[in-house]
């Protein structure tokens, strides 16, 4: 190979001049496929790829973070917002820089989102040996931390030669923009390798573009699935985050508009169609809606597009009650699709949507059929202004009135983010999605500390939209630190700290199954050991204004109102408190989930929830 046709780089330059080189394409429309790294550095990646991002820093974006886990999540929040056709990567050093990635990986790959991650790892000449936070296996001397990622990755390897990387980064970058395939891809990289020169090709920097396809529907598989819409008096569609994911809203309501099919949502799929369409019915399974649910019960043909059908949208297998009820799953992965028996349509969702729009031409389900929906949509949308009105403005608020009076602010361009807690429950039942890319619900993984660093990366993808991360106190402790980052990066994340001095969800779920709240509350320790006393005198407003953010106080309906409409307003990181009055949800699950409860027990709430959960599990149905 002659010296005009190489170039000599380390190995971690050559990955950041390779990364910043590469595009995904769809439809004609280009983006670039790392658009930035975040990063925070130690002696396993600081002289390897923080050099090499110093290089190179005007064409890589470089984004300091101050959680390992809050990176990954602020990288899929960006990735999720873009419609999974622009990534991040994130680096670390080795150690706990590198396992603090697990859980942040684990989400990205259950929710089939791209990041790619970058931790240092051991000398590969194992020149130092053990250096400092290496794990020693005593009889397999490869194994480092970073191996705790290769369940939780869709592609991994561990460049111990600089000249492998001309192979893994490929197949990297090839599983990031592969929607079938997609989810965490990670590159170890031992700390001399990304040092070592190497002259590497320079067809390797050249700009590669990744099209992302639409595969069409097998001509088979269509005919089948027209024939079971065809016959079907009672179909329902169920949307999950693939509609999305495909930019198939349009398609999807001109199926609907066509057929009168009406539409549930999953927490990844809410928005697929605006919340004001005919044919809404909101959240299905668990956290869904009343009218949602009941659907569910009689539907005769289930017909899933994009969702892998998690155990809140079945409700852990007692929803879908017809006798003859069958499944049809359009899906771009294979392994969804075939979900619950179901006939299936492996296929890009908007070219399967568009598909079966064409083949369906003339069909209509019956009359009677789109009154009895759009009459079940009506009573809940009473059910929603009930839960959202406050008759009374100089009154604490309740949570489900905090999100009325967000509903009342908020523009069809904001973005609202959530993950964990009783708000997700809440915002599934009761939020009136008014655009595809609104509602941010990380449900797959449903990890407490994801809302703060995703609002981070959607705001990057989206500059100038109002982007709001919704915060229980629970969800709060456990990762406030990128608040930080959004002030050193002037990124007006608007943050809603909702107060409620406990673990709202769990609180109730332990009452459910017989737990007695135990353990559930943010009070002090009283005599008999239990958590009953007071509140804790802790001020979470006063730490987020000790981190950076501007805070408003609002201690009435009235006062938050104001404070929400002040922080949309906002230039800058702010947060809106509020201490919420009980109940903290105000309406019930309108479908079962399972969580086992003690067959024996000497405590009469045990025994009770033990009773009821019998009851309810006894309505499983194994679709085969």
């Amino acid at each position: 190979m002659s010296a005009a046709a190489t170039r000599r780089l380390t190995t971690a330059q050559a990955l950041v001049r390779f990364l910043a080189a590469q595009y995904t394409e769809r439809d004609g429309v280009r983006h670039r496929l790392i658009a930035g790294t975040w990063g925070i550095f130690g002696h396993g990646n600081v002289a390897g790829l923080g050099q090499a991002l110093v290089e190179y820093r005007e064409s890589m974006p470089y984004h300091q973070g101050r959680n390992e886990q809050a990176m990954v999540h602020a990288a899929v929040g960006h990735a999720r917002h873009l419609n999974r056709l622009s990534a991040q990567a994130v680096t670390t050093s080795i150690g706990p820089g590198a396992t603090n990635l697990v859980t942040g990986a684990a989400l990205a790959t259950i929710n089939r989102l791209p990041v790619l991650l970058l931790p240092g790892d051991y000398f590969a000449s194992h020149a130092a040996d053990p250096l400092l936070q290496q794990l020693e296996h005593p009889v397999e001397a490869d194994v480092s931390v970073n191996d705790a990622l290769r369940p939780v990755s869709r592609y991994f390897d561990r460049i111990t030669r600089p000249e492998a990387l001309l192979t893994s980064a490929l197949n990297a970058v090839r599983v990031l923009s592969d929607p079938a395939e997609t989810g965490a891809v990670t590159l170890a990289l031992p700390q001399d390798v990304q040092a070592q020169a190497y002259d590497w090709p320079e067809e390797f920097f050249a700009d590669r573009v990744w099209r992302v396809r639409r595969p069409a529907p097998d001509p088979a598989e269509l005919a089948e699935a027209v024939r079971a819409i065809r016959a079907a008096a009672r179909p329902l569609i169920v949307a999950g985050g693939g509609v999305h994911h495909s930019e198939a809203e349009p398609a999807l309501q001109a199926l609907v508009d066509a057929t009168g099919i009406p539409v549930a949502s999953t927490q990844a799929g809410k928005g697929a169609l605006r919340h004001d369409h005919p044919a809404d019915l909101g959240g299905i399974g668990h956290t869904g809606t009343a009218v949602s649910d009941a659907l569910a019960r009689t539907a005769d043909l289930v017909i899933g597009v994009g969702t892998r059908y998690s155990d809140f949208t079945t409700a852990s297998g007692t929803l879908f009650q017809h006798p003859g009820v069958r499944f049809l799953n359009l899906n771009i992965t294979a392994f969804d699709a075939h979900k619950l028996a179901a006939a299936t349509l492996v296929c890009d969702a908007r070219s399967g949507l568009a598909a079966l729009t064409d083949a369906l031409a003339g069909h209509r389900v019956d009359a009677a059929y789109e009154t009895e929906y759009r009459t079940g949509r009506a009573r809940w949308e009473e059910a929603v202004e009930g839960a959202f009105r406050a008759d009374d403005d100089s009154a604490v608020p309740t949570q489900t009135q905090v999100l009325g009076a967000l509903d009342t602010v908020v523009g069809d361009e904001d973005v609202v983010i959530n993950a964990a807690g009783s708000l997700p429950g809440d915002l599934h039942k009761l939020w009136r999605a008014r655009s595809p890319r609104q509602y941010h619900l990380e449900y797959g993984y449903s990890c407490m500390g994801y809302e703060i660093p995703a609002a981070l990366g959607v705001q990057q993808a989206a500059p100038d939209t109002p982007v709001w991360a919704l915060v229980g106190d629970g969800t709060y402790l456990m990762n406030p630190t990128e608040i930080v980052t959004a002030v050193q990066e002037n990124l007006p994340v608007k943050l809603v700290l909702v107060q409620n001095h406990g673990y709202a969800s769990i609180g109730g779920l332990s009452e459910s199954v017989g737990a007695e709240r135990f353990g559930t509350d943010y009070r002090h320790r009283v005599a008999d050991g239990s958590f009953t006393g007071a509140p804790l005198p802790v001020d979470l407003a006063a730490n987020a204004a000790s981190l950076g953010m501007d805070v408003l106080r609002a201690k009435t309906v009235r006062e938050l109102r104001e404070a929400l409409s002040t922080a949309r307003a906002a230039t800058r990181p702010t947060c809106v408190y509020v201490e919420t009055a009980p109940p903290g949800t105000a309406l019930p699950a309108e479908a079962w989930w399972d969580v086992p409860v003690a067959e024996v027990s000497a405590r009469e709430a045990a025994t009770q929830a033990r009773a009821a959960y019998e009851r309810a599990v006894a309505d499983r149905r194994r679709h085969l």
